[in-house]
C-alpha cells in the first residue's frame, strides 16, 4: 500500500500526458528530460542542472491543466552539469578496468534535481517507476538495474528524496556540503555523505577575519538549516575573537521560482559601514536574480564565500567584476587522473543522446554541432570545454566534481564486493537474470574503505568523516573580460594553533579602487594615549576613544584598557608611552641646597666668632653673668646645630640617614638643655642677692652642667633605641612626583622620631614657662628677657614645622626641616648673643663692674 501523505504530493504533481515511446511502460516526457545509458547495474543520478520558472497558476488548476500551459521557461545551471560529467567518466573509467565488476557494465539515469519538494518527489518516482513514468509501486524496468542514487546538492534535495527513496530502502549518496543532520542513523539510515565535515570552515573564515583585523562583518546565507546551523558556529566563533555582526540577512528561496522572494538585504548591505560581507548558501538562481536587480549596491564590497558560492563572470553581467578581489575558501581536493583530457573529447556529436549536454554547449558556445546540425549554429574544429573561461574550467575541477567521482567509485566498489561475495555463495552466476536489491548494498557501504586514483582514502562511514582542509583563493577579473582564481593561503583544520592558517598578502588583489586590505570596522581604532570604552546597548566593536587615566599609558592602536608605566618611568604628554623618571634629592648644586651649605656654613663660623668673642672677653661682667660655661656650651652645639643640616643635602646614604636626625636631636637637646640652665641659674642669681639665701652655693656650680649632661644622656638613649629597633635607611620615593624618583631617608619607626622630636619640644616649653616667668626680675644683666623671646621664636618654628612636614612629600619635607633647623638656631643665636655682642663691642661701658653696681643700687 503505497503511504497516503506521499500519495497526496504526488495528486499535486503536474503529471505529464503525451505519446508512448518503445513500449506501453514509457511514456514521453518533454518537459523532464533524462539521460539513460544501458548498464547491467543502473546508478541514478539527481543534479539541479536547470530550474523551470513556472507560472502563476493555483494548484487546483494546474492538474487539470496540460503541463505545456503550465511551464513557460527554464533557467540553465551549467555549472551542475561538470558533475554530470564525472559521473560519466567514473562510469566510463570503471566500465574500463577489469579487475573491477568483471563482466558487468555500470549505466546512469540521469534526472534534473527541482528546487521544491514537489519536483524532486516527481523525479524520484520516475526513477523508481522506471524511464518517464510516475506511478507509485510500478516498476517497468522488471531485471531491477536501479540500486542507488547519487544526488543530494543541497541538504532540502536530499531529504525531499529521501521521504521517497527510504520507503524502498534504497541507498542515497549525496555529494553536497556536510550536514550533521543527514549523519543521524535513525533519521536517514538510507543516507551517506561523500563530502568532508565543514566544521572548521566558520574557524578559517574568523582567522582571515583576525588577520586582517576586520571586526564589522555582515553576514547574507540562504534560510535553510544548514545555513543556519553555520552561521551560529560562526557567530560563536567571531564572538571568541571579539568579531562583531554588522548585520545578518537570510534569504529565502522561493518554493516555485527558486529564487529570492525578498531583497531586503539589499537595503542592508547599501547602508552598512561594513566593507567585509560573508556570504553562504545555496546560490544556484541567487546571484543572477541579485545582478539583474540593483547590482551597483555591492561596489567596493569585499566578499569572503565558499567554492560552492559561484561567483565566476557569465555572460551579460556587467556588474560581475564587483566580486574581483573576493576570497574564496574552497576545500583542497586531489586532483582527478584523466579528467582534464576526457573534459576535451566531450562533444555533442559524441553523445547525441544527452540532452543536457546539448543545452549545455548551446549555453557555453552558442553552437550546437561541427556538422551544423540543429537550430544552435555550426561549431569551430577547436571548440572543446578545455577553451571556456574559469567560470566553466574551475567548476569543472571544482570539490563536488570530485566528490561525485568519489562516490561513482564508492558505489562501484561496494557493488564488486557484494558480487564476490554472492559469486563464492553460488557456483554459477546468471548475470541477465539476476536481481539486485538495493537494501542489500548498505552493509556494504557502510564498511566500505579504499583509496581512489587520486590516491584519497574514501571512507563512507557516518563516525569516521574526516574534517575539510581550504585553500585560499583569489578572486580576479580583468578589463578583457577574463578570470583568474589565484591560490593566496590556506587553513589545515588539524595543524596546531598559530600553524593551522597561513596567508600571502602582498599576493591577494583587492577589490577595485582599493590597493590595500580594506579597514571594516564599527568605530575608528583608538590610537596610542587612548583606550577603549563600550558603548551602552552597542556591539563591543562600537566604542568611543577615551584618554587614558593620569599616570597610564597606551601605546598600541586598539587597546581594551590602560597600563601603568613601571616605577622608575612615568608618561609623557601624550600618554602614549614612559619616560624614565630623573632622580631627585636635595643636591648641593641645587639652588636651594647652595643657599643652604651657605647659610649653614656662614652661621656656624659667625657662632664661631662669636665663640671666640666671649672667650677673649671671658672676665668681662657680661660673659661672667649667667654661668659662663653654659655660654660655651650653647655657642659650641649652636654652631654644631647649624652644621648637621649639611647631612640633609646631598644623596641619602646609610651613613648619613643614621646620623641626620640623630645628630641634629642630640645637637639642638645640647642647645636647649643650655638654655633650660641658662634660665634657672638667672633666677639662682635673683635669690642669691637676698641676705641668707642658700642659692648662692648653686649658682657657678657644676650642677647646672650635670643637668645639662642628664638631659642630653636621655635624648642620646631614646636615639640609640631608635637606631636598634627601627634605623631610617635610605629609601625611593616614586610615588609623590610623577616625573621624578625622589630619594629620602625613610624614617623607619615614626614612634621613635616623633618622640625625639617630642622630647626636644618638652625641654623647649619648659625653658619657655621658666624664662618667661623671670623675665621682669631686677637686674642689669637678667638674660631672662632674651631667652623668653629665643625660645618664642624657636617654639614657633617649630610648632610650624609639624604641619608643614606632614603635608609635604618627597623633596620638600628635607627643605622644610634644614629651613626649621637653620632658622631655629639663628633664632636662638641672634637673641641671645648679638644684644651681649653689641654690648661687649660697641659699649665696653656699660661691661664694667661700677655700670654693674650703679645699676643694681639704682
Amino acid at each position: 500500500m503505497f503511504p497516503l501523505y506521499v500519495l497526496f504530493l504526488l495528486l499535486q504533481l503536474p503529471l505529464s500526458v503525451g505519446q508512448e515511446e518503445g513500449t506501453n511502460c514509457y511514456l514521453q516526457r518533454t518537459f523532464s528530460p533524462t539521460y539513460y545509458r544501458h548498464g547491467d547495474v543502473v546508478l541514478g543520478g539527481f543534479f539541479p542542472l536547470f530550474i523551470y520558472k513556472l507560472s502563476k497558476i493555483p494548484y487546483w488548476k494546474k492538474f487539470f491543466l496540460n503541463p505545456r500551459y503550465i511551464l513557460k521557461q527554464y533557467w540553465w545551471l551549467p555549472k551542475h552539469y561538470y558533475q554530470v560529467l564525472a559521473l560519466m567518466f567514473a562510469v566510463e573509467e570503471i566500465n574500463r578496468n577489469p579487475n573491477m565488476l568483471p563482466n558487468m557494465t555500470l549505466g546512469f539515469h540521469i534526472f534534473n534535481a527541482y528546487h521544491n519538494d514537489e519536483r524532486t518527489l516527481e523525479s524520484s518516482l520516475m526513477w523508481l517507476s522506471g524511464q518517464g513514468q510516475t506511478i507509485p509501486n510500478y516498476n517497468c524496468d522488471s531485471k531491477g538495474k536501479s540500486v542507488v542514487v547519487i544526488g543530494g546538492a543541497t541538504s532540502e534535495m536530499t531529504v525531499s528524496m529521501e521521504t521517497l527513496l527510504e520507503l524502498y530502502k534504497f541507498p542515497q549518496v549525496t555529494y553536497g556540503l556536510f550536514d550533521p543532520l543527514l549523519s543521524d542513523p535513525i533519521q536517514f539510515p538510507s543516507v551517506y555523505q561523500m563530502a568532508s565535515m565543514d566544521t572548521s570552515l566558520p574557524l578559517a573564515m574568523v582567522r582571515l577575519m583576525v588577520h586582517f583585523k576586520w571586526t564589522w562583518v555582515g553576514l547574507v546565507a540562504s534560510d535553510d538549516s544548514r545555513s543556519e546551523k553555520f552561521l551560529r558556529n560562526l557567530q560563536e566563533e567571531m564572538v571568541r575573537n571579539y568579531v562583531c555582526v554588522a548585520f545578518r540577512v537570510k534569504i529565502r528561496t522561493d518554493e516555485e521560482w527558486g529564487i529570492p522572494s525578498h531583497y531586503n538585504f539589499l537595503h542592508s548591505i547599501y547602508h552598512s559601514t561594513a566593507k567585509v560581507i560573508v556570504i553562504y548558501g545555496d546560490t544556484d538562481s541567487l546571484l543572477s536574480q541579485i545582478f539583474n536587480n540593483k547590482a551597483h549596491a555591492f561596489i567596493y564590497k569585499m566578499w569572503i564565500t565558499s567554492s560552492h558560492w559561484n561567483i565566476a563572470k557569465r555572460p551579460g553581467y556587467i556588474y560581475f567584476d564587483n566580486f574581483h578581489g573576493a576570497l574564496i575558501f574552497s576545500e583542497q581536493t586531489s586532483k582527478i587522473p584523466g579528467f582534464k583530457p576526457f573534459l576535451k573529447t566531450i562533444d555533442p556529436d559524441k553523445y547525441p543522446e544527452d540532452i543536457f549536454l546539448k543545452n549545455f554547449w548551446k549555453s557555453a558556445f552558442k553552437c550546437m554541432s561541427q556538422y551544423g546540425e540543429g537550430d544552435g549554429g555550426i561549431c569551430s574544429q577547436n571548440t572543446s570545454l578545455d577553451t571556456l573561461p574559469l567560470s566553466y574550467v574551475h567548476l569543472a575541477m571544482s570539490g563536488q566534481s570530485y566528490t561525485v567521482y568519489s562516490a561513482v567509485h564508492a558505489v562501484a566498489q561496494a557493488l564488486h564486493e557484494m558480487f564476490l561475495e554472492r559469486s563464492e555463495m553460488e557456483s554459477s552466476v546468471d548475470r541477465d537474470n539476476w536481481v539486485t536489491y538495493p537494501w542489500k548494498l548498505h552493509s556494504f557501504l557502510k564498511n566500505i574503505r579504499f583509496n581512489n586514483t587520486a590516491g584519497k582514502q574514501v571512507i563512507l562511514d557516518k563516525k569516521r568523516h574526516s574534517v575539510a582542509n581550504y585553500d585560499v583563493l583569489n578572486y580576479v577579473t580583468f578589463s578583457n573580460d577574463t578570470e583568474v582564481l589565484v591560490k593566496v593561503g590556506e587553513f589545515l583544520s588539524q595543524a596546531p594553533r598559530g600553524q593551522d592558517f597561513t596567508i600571502q598578502e602582498k599576493a591577494i588583489v583587492w577589490p577595485k579602487l582599493q590597493e590595500k586590505p580594506p579597514h571594516s570596522r564599527c568605530s575608528t581604532v583608538c590610537g596610542p594615549g587612548f583606550h577603549i570604552k563600550a558603548q551602552e546597548e552597542k556591539p563591543v566593536c562600537c566604542f568611543e576613544c577615551v584618554p587614558c587615566p593620569q599616570g597610564q599609558i597606551s601605546n598600541y592602536t586598539g587597546k581594551d584598557q590602560c597600563m601603568k608605566c613601571p616605577e622608575d618611568q612615568y608618561p609623557n604628554r601624550e600618554r602614549n608611552h614612559c619616560l624614565y623618571k630623573g632622580v631627585n634629592f636635595l643636591a648641593y648644586e641645587d639652588p636651594l641646597g647652595i643657599t643652604f651649605t651657605s647659610i649653614a656654613v656662614g652661621f656656624s663660623l659667625f657662632t664661631v666668632l662669636v665663640f671666640w668673642v666671649f672667650v677673649k672677653h671671658q672676665n668681662t661682667p657680661i660673659v661672667k653673668a649667667n654661668n659662663r660655661n653654659l655660654t660655651y656650651i650653647l655657642l659650641f652645639s649652636l654652631s654644631l646645630c647649624f652644621l648637621c643640616s649639611l647631612l640633609f643635602i646631598g644623596p641619602p646614604t646609610a651613613t648619613n640617614c643614621l646620623l641626620r636626625q640623630t645628630t641634629f636631636g642630640v645637637m639642638f637637646t645640647v642647645a636647649v638643655s643650655s638654655i633650660l640652665a641658662k634660665t634657672i641659674t638667672v633666677v639662682l642669681a635673683f635669690r642669691a642677692t637676698r641676705p641668707g639665701s642658700r642659692s648662692r652655693r648653686w649658682v657657678g656650680s657644676r650642677a647646672l652642667i650635670s643637668l645639662v649632661v642628664f638631659c642630653t644622656l636621655i635624648q642620646v638613649m631614646l636615639c640609640a633605641i631608635w637606631l636598634l629597633l627601627s634605623p631610617p635607611f635610605p629609601d625611593a620615593d616614586t610615588h609623590s612626583d610623577p616625573e621624578h624618583i625622589i630619594l629620602e631617608c625613610n624614617e623607619g619607626s615614626l614612634i621613635a622620631f616623633y618622640s625625639v622630636l617630642g622630647y626636644m619640644a618638652f625641654l623647649a616649653l619648659a625653658s619657655f614657662t621658666v624664662a618667661f616667668l623671670a623675665r621682669n626680675l631686677p637686674d642689669t644683666f637678667n638674660e631672662a628677657k632674651l631667652i623668653t623671646f629665643s625660645m618664642l621664636v624657636f617654639c614657633s618654628v617649630w610648632i610650624s614645622f609639624l604641619p608643614t612636614y606632614q603635608s609635604t612629600k618627597g623633596k620638600m619635607m628635607v627643605v622644610v626641616e634644614v629651613f626649621s633647623i637653620l632658622s631655629s638656631s639663628a633664632g636662638l643665636l641672634g637673641c641671645i648673643f648679638i644684644p651681649k655682642c653689641f654690648v661687649i663691642l660697641l659699649q665696653p661701658q656699660r661691661n664694667t663692674k661700677i655700670f654693674f653696681k650703679n645699676n643694681h643700687i639704682s
